[in-house]
């Protein structure tokens, strides 16, 4: 008997004797309801709870919090204003962050940049966004957006998790969960990283972890450059052969080890080594963009031959969800803009406008715009106040969590329509409020989830992604 096998016959106590002898048919039934095969490709629901619109997500995260005043909600009344305090009756004593607390006025900034309207459906885009007015009549924006986090990373985590507090799942995490893989060779979830200027917030691996579910279905990162996941490729010396009798004397040692302790999660490691073997072949073929045709390039713009920005990982989520990807989450970062708006947000939204109005219509001459749900947003939004100085050319703002701009495209949403009104400062929601768990409800709704029995307990408590909140978004639903 080797030391591995020592270990595990080592395991058997006597209280381990007494559950495995009393559980045997549970143990029975227990690998009736694991994974088909081992890469766990079969969700827990088995399949959808009603027929769903789309197969897929695209979420373009914009880490940072765009603003919606330079971008998509324009409001004439800050020009006509500009300058004046925001008037105590709009601004009500609702709670700031420490960094405007303190000031004594409240001026009130208009965008720099101009607004006019594009499209069939006569939509206000800012000029900042030339691509993306060649689009707009594919988009549903909702302009009433609100959550409950003033700071970057409760919001960011809030609209990821549904929850302020790390340790909870992933919505990439609970899609890979309860809907499975599409393609054994490829996550179910993955990540992708990108930024367009430094000193921006951090991202965490909490926001695409799997929290309590197995960890088979956290996010896999894929990075830029070198080896795109760690410890994909075999060491020095390793052959795939012999990686392959590794595996499988492995996976034998590791029966043994389950049929002993019953502990899934021994389950779920093999799942995880068996992807790293498959991925081995089909990550370097997917990410592999040298054989895009020109015309590609030239929608994506050239930055979408460097690896690791945003043009980039757009054109790798349209060839992710292509090979059946269920669920891409790309994190952009630089979008937190207290001061020097003017400037920084123009190089935020040259780095991302071409490439995202380009993923659109990239998928819709592909077919797969019907069946695949593209978000874009941030976490919060900004105040329309100027953070310190004002003048026309140069101010900042800080967050505004009541109200922002998002928008959607795709799978089951509504083309050409705006949802949700803001008042003439786009500080309160007057009409249509979308909260963020309604937003995570509208996701899963449109995946065929009913969000409220997509459920695990834990620690003697059902959670989910909304927690006890969300309502579907129903008007925006084509």
């Amino acid at each position: 008997m080797n030391t591995i096998q020592e270990e595990i016959h080592d395991q058997m106590s006597r209280r381990n004797f007494l559950s495995s002898a009393s559980l045997g048919l549970g143990a029975t039934a227990l690998a009736s309801l694991l994974p088909k095969d081992s890469l766990g490709s079969d969700g827990i629901i088995g399949k959808p709870h009603f027929a769903p619109k789309a197969k897929r997500v695209i979420y373009l995260l914009q880490s940072g919090a765009p603003s919606q005043l330079e971008l998509f909600d324009y409001k004439p009344m800050l020009e006509k204003m500009f300058g004046q305090d925001l008037p105590e009756s709009v601004r009500k004593g609702q709670r700031l962050t420490g960094m405007t607390a303190g000031q004594s006025r409240f001026p009130l900034a208009a965008s720099y940049y101009k607004f006019n309207q594009y499209g069939k459906s006569r939509m206000w885009i800012s000029e900042l966004l030339p691509y993306t007015q060649k689009v707009v009549d594919e988009l549903c924006f909702i302009r009433s957006m609100h959550t409950e986090a003033i700071n970057h990373d409760p919001a960011v985590t809030f609209i990821q998790t549904g929850s302020q507090q790390g340790g909870r799942p992933s919505m990439g995490s609970w899609v890979s969960w309860g809907l499975g893989s599409e393609n054994q060779n490829l996550p179910a979830f993955v990540v992708l990283l990108s930024k367009a200027r430094g000193g921006d917030q951090p991202l965490y691996a909490k926001l695409w972890g799997n929290g309590f579910l197995p960890s088979t279905h956290q996010g896999v990162v894929f990075r830029s450059g070198g080896d795109p996941v760690f410890y994909l490729n075999n060491p020095s010396g390793i052959s795939k052969t012999s990686r392959r009798r590794m595996l499988d004397y492995l996976a034998k040692l590791q029966q043994d080890q389950y049929k002993q302790v019953l502990d899934p999660e021994i389950n779920n490691r093999m799942s995880q080594y068996e992807m790293a073997y498959r991925m081995q072949t089909s990550v370097p073929e997917t990410l592999d963009i040298k054989n895009e045709p020109d015309y590609i390039f030239k929608m994506y713009g050239e930055d979408a031959r460097k690896q690791g920005t945003f043009a980039a990982n757009a054109l790798l989520a349209r060839k992710l969800v292509e090979k059946g990807v269920k669920f891409v989450q790309l994190y952009h970062q630089g979008w937190d803009q207290h001061g020097n708006l003017p400037n920084d947000i123009k190089i935020m939204t040259k780095s991302v406008d071409q490439a995202s109005a380009a993923l659109i219509m990239d998928l819709k001459q592909r077919g797969l715009l019907d069946e695949t749900l593209v978000i874009w947003g941030g976490e919060f939004g900004r105040g329309s106040y100027s953070q310190g100085k004002l003048t026309k050319e140069n101010y900042g703002r800080d967050h505004h969590p009541r109200c922002y701009t998002i928008w959607m495209a795709g799978a089951g949403i509504k083309k050409a329509y705006i949802h949700g009104e803001t008042d003439d400062f786009s500080y309160n929601i007057t009409k249509d409020p979308v909260h963020v768990h309604d937003l995570q409800a509208t996701i899963m709704h449109l995946l065929g989830i009913d969000h409220e029995q997509l459920t695990f307990k834990f620690q003697g408590r059902r959670y989910r992604l909304t927690d006890v909140a969300g309502e579907v978004v129903k008007p925006i639903l084509a």
